[in-house]
């Protein structure tokens, strides 16, 4: 799933390419990806595009006015085409669930792979009518996004570092993999009671947040979409490296699994040397 380091990449992407052309033709491969009715997607067609934006994981391309806002889910990605093929998309016969067609004769696809289809799109005149947009947290990166402002979010809850660091409604942008990466650079178990941290855990928690997200935006920057999974792949220092060394002390990258996840966790840096316990994995080796 791309986190807001690759959603970012994306969208500057996106803008050097199709601000200021017009979209000349939309095509929906799934009728389902599109979650709006007014405006149709008929509306787009012969405006300029003025711009591109990130909310959170949210993608928006600003149409003359009308936004087309999509969310790439799990499995969904954008494939940018200098010269798309002049065959319309039959629904239900590809794994393209929406097509923009551009004025130079460029476009892009919006993709999902596998059964369990969760890509979203939205055409909307306000993007705040896109209900994750209009629960979505601070974003990270935000100018202003204090310290004072996360020991503020962390307050009073009773919930575990991991699960909130993924939660959009109290922070925008992260998910699964940076959570890792973030609570790896900070020193933090993904246990860890996020009301309960002390003010030096809350200040490593805010400058690996920043460090983590920015270094991996500053990663991506430049890189077209086809290569955005690889090099995230690339970047991560344990998420996804389950039986790997750490890169900071040498000890084995242990793993929790979950009923459709799992997180990537350094015992030696992370938990004292005290493995978490896995459930999943107790019954497996009972």
């Amino acid at each position: 799933m791309p986190e807001l380091p690759e959603v970012q990449a994306l969208v500057d992407f996106l803008a050097e390419r199709i601000v200021g052309l017009a979209v000349v033709g939309v095509e929906l491969g799934s009728i389902s990806v599109l979650k709006t009715y007014d405006p149709p997607p008929s509306a787009l067609v012969g405006a300029p595009i003025d711009g591109v934006a990130r909310h959170g994981k949210f993608l928006d391309v600003d149409v003359d006015g009308i936004h087309l806002v999509f969310h790439l889910a799990r499995a969904g990605w954008l494939r940018f085409s200098d010269a798309l093929p002049t065959t319309v998309i039959r629904p239900g016969k590809s794994p393209i669930a929406l097509r923009v067609r551009l004025s130079d004769g460029s476009g892009f696809d919006l993709t999902e792979a596998g059964t369990k289809k969760s890509l979203a799109a939205y055409l909307v005149r306000d993007v705040q009518e896109v209900p994750g947009i209009a629960r979505l947290g601070p974003d990270p990166l935000a100018e202003g996004f204090s310290e004072a402002d996360l020991a503020g979010l962390l307050a009073g809850r009773r919930t575990q570092i991991k699960g909130l660091l993924r939660d959009q409604s109290w922070l925008a942008g992260v998910g699964n993999a940076y959570s890792d990466e973030v609570l790896h650079v900070a020193r933090l178990s993904p246990f860890a009671v996020a009301g309960s941290l002390p003010p030096e855990a809350i200040s490593r928690l805010y400058a690996a947040l920043l460090t983590t997200l920015r270094s991996a935006v500053a990663a991506a920057s430049g890189k077209p979409a086809a290569e955005l999974k690889d090099a995230k792949r690339a970047g991560m220092r344990v998420h996804g490296r389950t039986g790997m060394p750490c890169p900071e002390c040498g000890d084995v990258v242990r793993e929790v699994s979950f009923a459709d996840s799992s997180l990537q966790y350094c015992a030696t840096c992370q938990t004292g040397g005290k493995p978490l316990a896995d459930r999943r994995m107790s019954r497996l080796l009972k």
